[in-house]
Formats: structure tokens, C-alpha cells, sequence
């Protein structure tokens, strides 16, 4: 008699029965070649496992290659979404003052960040009422405060959008709050020739909300909508 181990009755026919089973499950199919390899020795080379490897190796690069897209392509969608919601919850104010003060409120809830500022450029100082009463979410700054601010003092060429993480946040930008803000957007605004710019300022306390290496797309098109409501402001 042989001393091999056999297989039992009921596990063979039941492997018979439905070898599908057995062909999709990838544990199984890796133990059978392992054990074909070691049957054959070791002066075998065994291309058809070798091979058989590699296409595992590249499945699995391409199954996470494919959830990675989708997961981007999600996130974009779920990005686009929250912009547009902005927006229109942006427009809906009919008076100034109310427009600012959504900034602040459920336009920053539906961006998800934790301070929204709008800094405007003047010649004049911020006495004005108006400017008092929305300080929360108004300041007013000299002339090149804001490509200072952007550039840091560096010279270099300002973007329309920066992002970036921040380690001692501007006190003259988010006021008592700025001891908790970790990242930020930065959006420049042009208000059209003859008009000093301005800048609006989205504020995170997650040191990750914003960062140089994200697309700026999204955020280049609210700023767009962003200064032609301006500009019926101030016109």
C-alpha cells in the first residue's frame, strides 16, 4: 500500500462536484502550485508558477490602481458637489451685509472649514461702521498687505489660489482665532480695474484640509463666482 496521504471521500467529491470553488479561491490554488513546486524539487524551475506569480503581482497592482480612481473620482465628485451648494447658498443673500455674514456661517459650514475671512485692500483705515459690525468676518489691510501675505514677504509670483499649512496663523487674518488654524486657502480677488484687490480666506484647524498639492480647480471657480459678486457689491 502507498503511504501517501489520501484525500477523503466526502472532500473529493465535493471537490468534483464544484471545482469552481477551488479555482476562485486564490489561498487554495497558491497552496496546490506550492506543493507542485516542492513535488517537482529543487532543480526544477517551474515557469508556469513564475508566471502565474507575475500576473497576480500586476492584478493586484491594477485592482488598486482602479480603487484608487474611483476614489478620486468620487472625492472630485463629492468636491464639485460642495461648491456648487456653496455658491448658491452664496448668492442668495439680496443685501451686503447678510451676503458677508453667510460667509461666516453656512457657507463655511457647507465648505466644512472653520474660519472664512474677507480681506479687502484700502486706503482708509477700518473705522468705518460697517466694517466694525462685520469684523467678524470683514478686515481691511493697506495697500500690498495681501501679495505680502501670499508671497511671504518672498517676492515670488502670486497665485490665484494658495494653499498651504500654517504653523502661527496671521492675527490680523483670523483674530482670536488664530491659535487654532492649522491650513488654509488663500483666494486673491479682482474687483476690476481701478479697485484695490482683495483676498478670501478659508481657515482649518485640520493641518491636512489644505495643502500645495492639491488641484485648485474647484477652489479657482469659487473664487471666480466670488469676485463678480463682489463686483455688483461695489458697484
Amino acid at each position: 500500500m502507498s503511504s501517501s496521504a489520501k484525500i477523503e471521500d466526502a472532500v473529493r467529491e465535493a471537490i468534483i462536484s464544484q471545482p469552481d470553488v477551488i479555482l476562485d479561491d486564490s489561498d487554495v490554488m497558491q497552496a496546490l502550485i506550492a506543493a507542485n513546486v516542492k513535488a517537482m524539487g529543487g532543480n526544477i524551475v517551474d515557469l508556469r508558477g513564475i508566471a502565474m506569480e507575475r500576473l497576480e503581482t500586476r492584478l493586484d497592482r491594477l485592482e488598486d490602481t482602479h480603487r484608487s480612481v474611483i476614489a478620486a473620482a468620487y472625492e472630485n465628485l463629492a468636491g464639485t458637489n460642495q461648491i456648487h451648494r456653496a455658491i448658491l447658498r452664496m448668492l442668495d443673500p439680496l443685501e451686503f451685509e447678510p451676503f458677508l455674514r453667510d460667509l461666516g456661517g453656512e457657507v463655511a459650514d457647507i465648505l466644512r472649514v472653520d474660519a472664512v475671512k474677507l480681506m479687502l485692500e484700502s486706503v482708509q483705515n477700518d473705522s468705518d461702521p460697517a466694517v466694525q459690525r462685520l469684523g467678524d468676518v470683514l478686515s481691511v489691510a493697506e495697500p500690498g498687505f495681501i501679495d505680502s501675505y501670499l508671497t511671504q514677504g518672498r517676492g515670488s509670483a502670486v497665485r490665484q489660489v494658495t494653499l498651504r499649512s500654517v504653523q502661527d496663523a496671521s492675527d490680523q487674518i483670523y483674530g482670536q482665532n488664530a491659535e487654532w488654524i492649522r491650513s488654509e486657502a488663500c483666494l486673491k480677488l479682482d474687483f476690476g480695474a481701478g479697485r484695490l484687490p482683495g483676498m478670501l480666506v478659508l481657515g482649518a484647524e485640520d493641518p491636512h484640509m489644505f495643502g500645495p498639492q492639491q488641484g485648485t480647480d474647484l477652489l479657482a471657480f469659487f473664487t471666480g463666482v466670488f469676485e463678480r459678486a463682489m463686483r455688483r457689491w461695489l458697484s
